[in-house]
């Protein structure tokens, strides 16, 4: 008797024996790019919080007007939503993406429980860099442009990490949504970055144009 797999990409297709899974070498450089880039965020935002702490007159080098402000985002409640600095809990997070990736490049391959676990955990991510974006929009009326890379970095890694597991059948899906991702799989992390750089535009769009 034989198994059919799952109809995906040979070069991203990595299995033993259907409980081990592996990744491409572009999934593996994206998680460990943008895992670098999160926790850059994240160590530039905590040193600058530790400085404020210590000196409430601190000016973070990222508070550039009224509107790219992360003084502001820095001192607000929202940026200790679990009791300590938010950019704590993204070094360690981010830190946990970046030695994903490297495991991936030196050819790792983990079951389908580590697979959903991480995917799992960057749709938190998502779901709080979103309810951050809108406290800075509509709440703080501030911008951290540290805080924007965190959120990029954050909203790419989820995609492709979903997209890589709806393709390798670890997540139940369609043929015509696995045939999507096998073709587009960079359509939704563009079209939510632009979507959150509408709403940074038309948020301040006075601001912007004056």
């Amino acid at each position: 008797m034989t198994t059919k797999t799952a109809d995906v990409p040979s070069g991203e297709r990595q299995q033993d024996d259907g409980r081990r899974v592996g990744g491409s070498r572009a999934l593996a450089l994206l998680l460990v790019i943008t895992g670098a880039a999160g926790l850059l965020a994240a160590w530039v935002i905590t040193l600058d919080k530790f400085k404020l702490l210590e000196d409430p007159d601190f000016v973070p080098g990222c508070s550039l007007n009224p509107v790219v402000s992360c003084g502001n985002i820095m001192e607000s409640d929202q940026s200790s939503a679990f009791g300590f600095p938010n950019p704590m809990l993204g070094l360690v997070t981010y830190g946990i993406v970046v030695c994903v990736g490297m495991s991936l490049l030196a050819g790792a391959r983990f079951p389908r429980w580590y697979w959903l676990t991480l995917n799992a955990g960057m749709l938190f991510g998502v779901g709080f860099c979103l309810w951050l974006m809108y406290q800075s929009l509509y709440n703080i009326n501030a911008l951290c442009l540290w805080c924007c890379l965190a959120w990029v970095a954050t909203i790419f890694m989820f995609w492709y990490v979903t997209a890589h597991n709806i393709r390798q059948g670890l997540l139940p899906a369609p043929s015509w949504l696995r045939a999507f991702f096998d073709e587009f799989t960079w359509v939704l992390p563009v079209l939510h970055t632009g979507i959150i750089g509408m709403l940074i535009l038309t948020r301040w769009w006075d601001f912007w144009t004056s």
